[in-house]
């Protein structure tokens, strides 16, 4: 077995592992902790694909933007208000059925692809190319799609603010 073969796997391992943790763990802390290797194991899988630019991303987006202060939140609240973060496993029979037909649909699907197969391209840098098709002939989407984050994040604001007459 090759040196990649056996990161990809100790990745595979790591990323399903943790997810597993995130589903099963009780405690809300344990959960976020196993979704941060989660994002890290996502984030190398990435890494072996040659796409840097979203390894970054998910690095600097998920784990740095959402992640760190999503476990400050808990964290901070949980002490705060003594509350027990502790999550019950509600519907545990509909979600097995439920995974298990996600995973028969994905396998079904895998088995019927035809993959390419042979060399494939080099590993190259991929952040030039992205950003000058960003700023280049997907510049209106781009900004777009940037307008309408905007208006969701300030709607989203907007519902949670306590109103003074309440």
């Amino acid at each position: 077995m090759s040196a990649h073969a056996v990161i990809f796997y100790v990745f595979a391992a790591i990323t399903i592992g943790s997810a597993a943790m995130v589903v099963l763990a009780r405690s809300l802390i344990y959960n976020a902790f196993a979704l941060l290797f989660t994002f890290f194991g996502v984030a190398g899988l990435y890494v072996l694909l040659g796409a840097d630019f979203l390894a970054a991303t998910q690095l600097l987006i998920y784990v740095g933007g959402i992640l760190v202060p999503l476990l400050f939140g808990v964290m901070l609240t949980h002490k705060l208000y003594d509350l027990d973060l502790k999550s019950g496993t509600t519907h545990f029979f509909p979600g097995v059925i439920m995974a298990i037909g996600l995973f028969a649909i994905l396998t079904a699907t895998a088995i019927r692809t035809e993959w390419a197969t042979g060399a494939g391209r080099p590993p190259a840098p991929t952040t030039a190319e992205i950003g000058t098709q960003f700023m280049g002939p997907y510049l209106l989407p781009f900004e777009a799609a940037s307008i309408l984050l905007l208006v969701a994040l300030m709607g989203a604001a907007l519902i949670v603010r306590r109103r003074k007459d309440a």
